[in-house]
């Protein structure tokens, strides 16, 4: 009786994990952004989509998991030829994205090795194209090829190729020293004209802020000029009116003749000294108004002819 009893309970034990082996076999789970493969017998079923699903144990073989969602992969670097023979090291960036599990599954074994393969090849037979300079500076134009080129191939295998990125270039440490060089001159020869510019200007502003200084002096000079010579001709005209409101007689006038004379010897530079005739007229007139004072009824003298004496 106990040797039944305890067969009887080994029995449901192994019923027990028969059932729960089986209901892990049968229920099965897909997350979100993933698919799956289902092979009855070897043979594929269906692809399973996100969420629950059920499958007939030891029948139904549920293969990995599919990522959906866009994968982002990075090549090592790939020694390619250019067109003018230089050796360059290229790092490539693929991003795509699986569209259909069943081909992506059955039309190629591994497709991230397939997409890595595609892609060198399909970069050397571009940049084989084009020489250095052009490889370096068309970055765009070889992205844009390449995503064309895998796009087209991928497409059977259930894969969209969304975009490729040359990450780097890197051409030959020799050729990097040329082109260094060549760069400093260029950042050389635009530092000089730079300042050759700056000291062209630096001569023209200073040119012209003298010639704008010279020509604002000469307007102050000839202003200056105009106001003195107004000045004197208001003073010569102050001087006129008085004499003339003064009625001044010829002594005064004689006397004021004199006066003036010994201005006219003034300087070092004066070596010669005219008299003008005007001396013995003016001389008669001071003589005149003192012999008119102190002798009237003297006689006057005979009148000498006028001459200039020097």
């Amino acid at each position: 009786m106990n040797n039944n009893g305890f067969g009887l309970t080994v029995v449901l034990v192994v019923l027990a994990i028969f059932v729960i082996v089986v209901l892990l076999r049968s229920v099965r789970i897909v997350p979100q952004a993933r698919a799956g493969i289902v092979e009855r017998l070897g043979k594929y079923n269906r692809t399973l989509n996100p969420g629950l699903t059920l499958l007939i144990p030891f029948v139904d073989r549920l293969l990995p998991l599919l990522d959906l969602r866009e994968q982002v992969v990075s090549f090592p670097p790939q020694p390619v030829i250019t067109e003018d023979n230089l050796v360059v090291s290229i790092d490539t960036v693929v991003y795509f994205q699986i569209t259909e599990p069943r081909a992506a599954t059955y039309e190629i074994a591994n497709y991230i090795q397939a997409v890595e393969q595609l892609t060198t090849t399909t970069l050397r037979n571009v940049v084989g194209g084009l020489n250095l300079e052009e490889a370096l500076t068309s970055r765009d134009q070889i992205n844009g090829q390449l995503r064309g080129v895998l796009d087209e191939a991928t497409g059977k295998w259930g894969i969209r190729v969304s975009r490729v990125e040359l990450k780097a270039i890197d051409p030959p440490l020799s050729i990097q020293d040329s082109m260094e060089k060549q760069m400093r001159a260029e950042r050389d020869r635009r530092a000089a004209i730079l300042t050759a510019e700056g000291t062209k200007q630096s001569s023209i502003l200073t040119a012209e802020g003298q010639r704008q200084a010279e020509i604002l002096k000469a307007e102050g000079d000839a202003q200056s000029s105009i106001l003195r010579a107004d000045g004197e001709a208001q003073a010569i005209q102050k001087v006129f009116d008085a004499i003339h409101a003064g009625r001044p007689d010829h002594e005064l006038l004689a006397y004021q003749y004199l006066q003036t004379l010994p201005k006219l010897a003034e300087g070092t530079s004066n070596t010669l000294w005219v008299i003008p005739s005007e001396l013995t007229e003016a001389l008669k007139g001071i003589g005149g108004a003192l012999g008119g004072n102190g002798a009237s009824s003297a006689p006057t003298p005979p009148t000498a002819p006028q001459s200039d004496a020097q």
